[in-house]
This record gives C-alpha cells, sequence and structure tokens, in this order.
C-alpha cells in the first residue's frame, strides 16, 4: 500500500507560509490606517463592520484565484494598471476624510452597509492583494498533496484568519486607546492617519 499524502497541502510550507502572513498583515499598509482611524473616531462596531467589508475583499480574490482567474488579470497590463490608478484615487479620498471629525451614530453616517462597501471596496482596489492571490499564495503549492485548488482554498483561508484577528486587535486597541482622548489628541490622529494613507497612495502612484 502506497503511502498517499494525507495533508492536503505540504506540511514543510505551513511554518514559512504562516510566518509570512503574520508579517505581511503586520506590515503598516492602508487596511491599518483605515481601520484605526474609523475604530477611533466611530467605535468599535463601525471598525468591526470594516473589517467585515475587507475580508469580503479578500474572499473575492481567494475565489478567483482558486478558479484560476487571477492570472488572466495580473498578466493584464491595462487592468493592473487600472486597479492601481484606482487605489490611488481611493486612498486619497480616504484620506481626506480622515481630516473630517466623525459626528453622530453608525446609522446617522451612512449605515453599516457603507462601512462593510467601503472596507470591501479598499481592498478590491488594492493591487498587492490580487498580486498575493495572483502570485505569491500559488508559490506555496505543491504537486505532490491535493488539487491545487484544494491547496489554493486551504492557504487563502488560513491567510484571512490570520487577517481578521489581526485587524480585529487593531480595531479594538485604537477603539481602547483614543476611548478618552480628547479632540487635540484627536485631530492629531486624524492628520497623522490622513498623511500616513496619502504616503501610501504616492508610493503606489510612483512604484513601477
Amino acid at each position: 500500500m502506497t503511502g498517499a499524502p494525507t495533508w492536503p497541502v505540504d506540511p514543510a510550507v505551513l511554518p514559512g507560509f504562516l510566518l509570512a502572513m503574520v508579517l505581511i498583515e503586520l506590515t503598516p499598509g492602508p487596511n491599518m490606517g483605515y481601520l484605526a482611524v474609523i475604530a477611533a473616531g466611530r467605535g468599535r462596531l463601525a471598525g468591526v463592520l470594516s473589517v467585515l467589508g475587507i475580508t469580503a475583499g479578500l474572499g473575492v480574490y481567494l475565489a478567483l484565484a482558486v478558479f484560476g482567474l487571477t492570472h488572466g488579470l495580473t498578466d493584464a497590463p491595462v487592468a493592473m494598471t487600472a486597479l492601481r490608478w484606482g487605489g490611488v484615487l481611493y486612498l486619497f479620498v480616504l484620506a481626506a476624510e480622515a481630516l473630517r471629525p466623525s459626528t453622530g451614530t453608525i446609522a446617522t453616517n451612512g449605515g453599516a452597509g457603507r462601512l462593510v462597501a467601503r472596507g470591501l471596496l479598499a481592498n478590491l482596489l488594492n493591487p498587492k492583494a490580487l498580486l498575493f492571490y495572483g502570485v505569491l499564495l500559488p508559490g506555496f503549492v505543491r504537486p505532490d498533496h491535493a488539487a491545487p485548488w484544494v491547496q489554493l482554498l486551504s492557504l487563502g483561508l488560513a491567510h484571512i484568519a490570520i487577517s481578521v484577528l489581526i485587524h480585529l486587535g487593531i480595531v479594538l486597541g485604537a477603539a481602547r486607546t483614543t476611548a478618552t482622548w480628547g479632540a487635540g489628541r484627536r485631530r492629531m490622529l486624524r492628520f497623522i492617519s490622513a498623511a500616513g494613507l496619502a504616503a501610501v497612495a504616492l508610493w503606489l502612484a510612483l512604484a513601477n
């Protein structure tokens, strides 16, 4: 009886994969700044709803990878250019919004659906997310284990779980830290967050 692999994913790649995922998610980026601003200005619930939207965006790209559709996008210069400049524009929009103080409840600011939709759009317009699922993730697939789509799904779900935990940590930490802040410190946070989002937008615009 031959010993067929019992793991859908090669266990040898898991330590390196999980470490890479944690480091990627802990690297400062637009999602981190956006979630911190939302949680600090509107509270934990608004932050959690934004995490839900960001996670849905990851799910879309994972589905494209599982069905083998990401290569068609990453290999198309027009699609990547459109995605890149769409992301640049949206980051500048988020930076401008970060400067404005948040007032009212979630209901008076467009509702929960708007927060989820904005998180979704933020990730769909992130070319790094597409490249991650189209280029980096397939690098951990091994031919002597489960079908490629099964491995992609397993690895992608592991990444999404890690991202959710880290994003929720950012939301809870930002909401708790700023709960007792005065107007001056909140204003400073808005300026810092807006500058960070604008800097990421410029980097994305100038990157080759």
